[in-house]
């Protein structure tokens, strides 16, 4: 229970500030600037609390591994759709690669303890 209330502050913030500084509840129609505001909150949000949880001395759980795949998939669905109406989208190209790196960093010391034991 404690990490489901710790993953979903930073996505309420996120939401909060979502729904108080744009007229939609729809990310993925906002312009640019503005979904990479929203987006770098939810990111940044997302892996503040589990390296919260991570000090604390939890364990990375499946919820982690599916909301770092919620995020990516948010990105992954806006960049499609920046590229199809031709926008630019290059900082948030750089944002998913470092985003991929990340996860495959995590779930490579998952994959190295598992063969190890």
């Amino acid at each position: 229970m404690k990490k489901i209330i710790i993953y979903l502050v930073p996505l309420a913030i996120s939401w909060v500030w979502l729904i108080l500084n744009e007229p939609t509840f729809n990310p993925l129609v906002l312009k640019g600037p503005d979904f990479l505001k929203f987006y770098l909150m939810l990111l940044f949000g997302f892996y503040a609390s589990a390296s919260i949880l991570k000090i604390s001395g939890e364990s990375f759980s499946k919820m982690t591994f599916y909301g770092m795949i919620f995020i990516f998939i948010l990105g992954v669905v806006k960049l499609i759709r920046g590229i199809v109406f031709e926008k630019p989208v290059v900082f948030l190209l750089m944002v998913l690669l470092m985003e991929s790196i990340v996860f495959l960093f995590v779930n490579s010391g998952k994959v190295n303890r598992k063969m190890k034991g």
